[in-house]
Parts: C-alpha cells; sequence; structure tokens
C-alpha cells in the first residue's frame, strides 16, 4: 500500500508530547513508519516535501524529516502536470499551495491515502472529496480503520 505523510505529519513525533491529541497522533505516525520500514507499506515522497523540510529552521529535527523521507521508495517531482492540478486544488479547495502541491503529487504517485495531522486540510478534502482523486485522513484515524 502507497502512502504519502505531509509535513506536519512527519513532524508530529517532534512535537510537544503533554496533548493527549498530539501524543496519539505522533504514536500513530511512529507505527505507520514502522510498517514502511518493514516494507509493509510504501512511503511516496515528493519534490514539495523535500523543499518544505528544507525550509525547517531546527537543524536536528530537519535532519530527523529527511531521514524518515528517505525510506520513501518513489519520489514525485513537481512538474507542470503537478503544478496545474496544485492549481486547480488550491481554487477548488480553498487550500494553501502547499497543501495543493501536496495532494497533486499523492494523486500523481497514485497513493491510497495522504495523511495529514492539519484538520483545515483535511475538512477541505473530505468537504469536496469528489473533486480528489485520493482518499486524505488523519493518521490516527485512518491506522486505526486499518489496523
Amino acid at each position: 500500500m502507497k502512502i504519502y505523510l505531509d509535513v506536519c505529519c512527519l513532524n508530529r513525533p517532534y512535537d510537544d508530547q503533554t496533548q493527549d491529541r498530539i501524543r496519539l497522533e505522533s504514536e500513530a505516525v511512529i507505527t505507520i513508519l514502522r510498517r514502511i520500514e518493514s516494507e509493509e507499506w510504501h512511503l511516496v515522497s515528493s519534490g514539495v516535501l523535500s523543499y518544505e523540510i528544507s525550509r525547517t529552521y531546527d537543524k536536528v529535527r530537519k535532519r530527523l524529516l529527511y531521514s524518515a523521507v528517505r525510506r520513501a521508495s518513489e519520489f514525485i517531482p513537481v512538474g507542470q502536470k503537478t503544478s496545474v492540478r496544485a492549481g486547480e486544488l488550491q481554487r477548488g479547495l480553498g487550500t494553501r499551495a502547499y497543501d495543493a502541491l501536496h495532494i497533486a503529487c499523492a494523486e500523481q504517485g497514485g497513493v491510497a491515502v495522504f495523511l495529514s495531522t492539519d484538520d483545515r486540510l483535511v475538512k477541505a478534502a473530505k468537504r469536496n472529496s469528489e473533486a480528489i482523486n485520493i482518499r486524505v485522513e488523519n493518521p490516527l484515524i485512518w491506522l486505526q480503520e486499518v489496523v
């Protein structure tokens, strides 16, 4: 199964763990990454993911994020087709440019699910699910369904 995790999802294990929700989502992301590491599931990465990670100020966190995406079995470059699709998604869903690019890359990669801890993005995707060719979900919710 092919999975795409956005940067907020990949960052979750390194966020402040004092809130229950953050701690539970962190455990879900770690479990998903373990399944990717064991090659039970396959991570899809992209040029937008790499670019967004490159903008991380904390050098330790940046190194950890790059380490996670190195497990990807597939890399989707951001080309003309992806940019056009991202523009459509941004207008149609009302999302930010990065979010639309992530979804466009995930669609291009043919993933089963795009995972994000960004509530606004997940809600927008669910409201407009007919306009998206993939499932967008919170990692904790999704993991509870598939395990």
